[in-house]
């Protein structure tokens, strides 16, 4: 089982308004043969030219141990606007969800490499996510470590 939900509000609310939080809508796909499930953007955005956001896009996911979902940018922003995903592409892992810091909310980290301004309108859609299995190596230890938090957690030590 994989799917998309809404972070609570309370998550939301720490960081966007409560207006932003009913806007939120579920990541689809466009087209029948889509890999990608598009995110929408909940509020309006201006990039400056060499500016970088993060996009607060109130959603969580869940999906089977041995997935991720990987977050690239939508072709025509990179194309025709010039945008890119900071970290070039994301990867969200399945117990990034529900963690103690953040109930899993995808941020997502654009920068506008253009020399114009860049605005994007309430419900374009921004940037994909797509499902992906992984393998592990046969001789891998065992790895007790559990995931207790949101973003750069797996460097934060054990209690």
């Amino acid at each position: 089982m994989r799917g998309f939900e809404v972070v609570t509000k309370k998550e939301y609310l720490k960081k966007r308004t409560n207006e932003d939080y009913r806007e939120i809508k579920l990541p689809t796909r466009s087209t029948t043969n889509a890999a990608g499930y598009d995110f929408y953007l909940p509020y309006e955005l201006i990039l400056l030219p060499c500016e970088t956001t993060i996009i607060d896009t109130g959603i969580k996911v869940y999906m089977p141990d041995n997935e991720f979902l990987m977050i690239v940018i939508r072709s025509s922003l990179g194309f025709k606007k010039g945008l890119r995903l900071k970290n070039q592409v994301g990867i969200i892992d399945s117990d990034y969800y529900n963690n103690i810091d953040n109930e899993g909310h995808i941020l997502i980290a654009i920068e506008n490499t253009s020399d114009q301004e860049v605005h994007l309108s309430k419900g374009d859609r921004i940037a994909q996510g797509i499902f992906l299995q992984y393998q592990t190596v046969d001789q891998e230890m065992e790895i007790e470590k559990k995931r207790e938090g949101g973003i750069g957690s797996t460097n934060r030590k054990n209690k």
